[in-house]
C-alpha cells in the first residue's frame, strides 16, 4: 500500500504550531530527558554543538535537565562538544550557542584529519570532483558521531540526536552520522516548532532565526538546506499539516526507515528507548 502524506504526516505526530503550547512543551521534553537517564543509569548526555538552531535549542534543553537532576541529588552532566573540520566559518555563532547553554563541561575534538585520512585514501574511485565532496562531507558527519560515542562511553553517557519532523519526513540526515544516536529531543517538531521552542527558552534571536546549514561541502561551503537540490523538494521549512510539502513518488509502508522510520510523538515523555535509531 502507498504511503500517503496523511499517513506520513500521522505517523510523525506532526501538529499544527498554533495548538502547542511551547512552555509546557519544553517541560515535557525536560521531563523526558531526566526519567530517560535515570533509567537508563547513564550518567549525562553528549551532542555537537554547531551554532543552529537545533543543536542550541536541544543542548540548552539537556543542560536545563541535568541541572535539575543534579539539584535533586542525581549524578547528570552535559557535554557539549565542538567538532570543527578546519575553521568553521561561522564559529563565532558555536561560540555564542556555548555561551548561552553554559554546559557543564565543554569538550573540542578536531575531525580533519581523520576524515583526510579516510577520504584521500579512496579519491581515485571517482573523477567527479562534486561527488567526491558529498561524500566526503558525510565522512566528516560520521567521524562527528564517532567521536560522540567516544566520549559517551568514557563518561556513561548517551548521544542525544537533533533530528525533527522537517528532516525526518525526507530522510534528510547522514545514516550512521547525525541520524546515529541513543535518543532524539527534538522528534515531533517542524523546523518553525523548533525556532518557536528555541524563542520560549531563551536561544538568542540571532541563532533560532539562523538559515540553517549542514555545512558539510567544501566547493558550496554554508550551502542552505533548502538549497540541495539532492533533496529533490523543499521541506525543511515547512510548518504543520497545512503547509508541509511532499514528494508526488513516496510509497511504501508507513514503518519503512527511508523514510524516517522513527515512531510519532504523540506523548514526548513515552518515547520508547530505540525511538532514536534506525534500521
Amino acid at each position: 500500500m502507498d504511503t500517503t502524506k496523511d499517513e506520513i504526516l500521522a505517523l510523525h505526530g506532526v501538529r499544527e504550531t498554533e495548538t502547542i503550547d511551547f512552555k509546557q512543551e519544553a517541560k515535557l521534553r525536560i521531563d523526558y530527558l531526566k526519567n530517560y537517564l535515570k533509567s537508563s543509569n547513564m550518567n549525562g548526555f553528549v551532542l555537537g554543538i554547531s551554532g543552529g538552531v537545533d543543536s542550541t535549542t536541544a543542548g540548552k534543553l539537556c543542560q536545563l535537565a541535568c541541572s535539575e537532576l543534579q539539584s535533586e541529588g542525581y549524578a547528570a552532566y552535559f557535554y557539549a562538544v565542538r567538532l570543527p573540520y578546519d575553521i568553521q566559518k561561522d564559529e563565532d555563532d558555536a561560540q555564542a550557542a556555548l555561551t548561552f547553554i553554559n554546559p557543564d563541561y565543554r569538550v573540542t575534538v578536531g575531525i580533519e584529519l581523520a576524515t583526510n585520512s579516510i577520504h584521500s585514501q579512496l579519491t581515485g574511485l571517482s573523477s567527479d570532483r562534486g561527488s567526491l565532496d558529498f561524500h566526503k562531507g558525510n565522512v566528516k558527519a560520521r567521524m562527528r558521531m564517532l567521536a560522540q560515542y567516544e566520549i559517551a562511553g568514557l563518561r556513561n553517557c548517551l548521544v542525544v540526536g537533533t533530528d525533527h519532523n522537517s528532516e525526518l519526513v525526507p530522510a534528510f540526515y547522514t545514516k550512521w552520522g547525525d541520524q546515529a544516536c541513543d535518543i532524539t529531543v527534538l522528534n515531533g517538531l517542524s523546523k518553525r516548532q523548533v525556532r518557536k521552542l528555541a524563542e520560549e527558552i531563551g536561544v538568542p534571536e540571532k541563532l533560532y532565526l539562523k538559515t540553517p546549514t549542514a555545512d558539510l561541502e567544501e566547493i558550496r561551503p554554508q550551502l542552505a538546506d533548502e538549497a540541495r537540490e539532492r533533496l529533490g523538494f523543499a521541506v525543511l521549512n515547512t510548518d504543520d499539516t497545512n503547509t508541509i510539502r511532499m514528494p508526488q513518488n513516496i510509497t511504501g509502508s508507513a514503518t519503512n526507515p527511508s523514510i524516517g522510520g522513527r515512531p510519532p510523538n504523540d506523548a514526548v515523555e513515552d518515547i520508547p528507548a530505540d525511538a532514536a535509531q534506525e534500521t
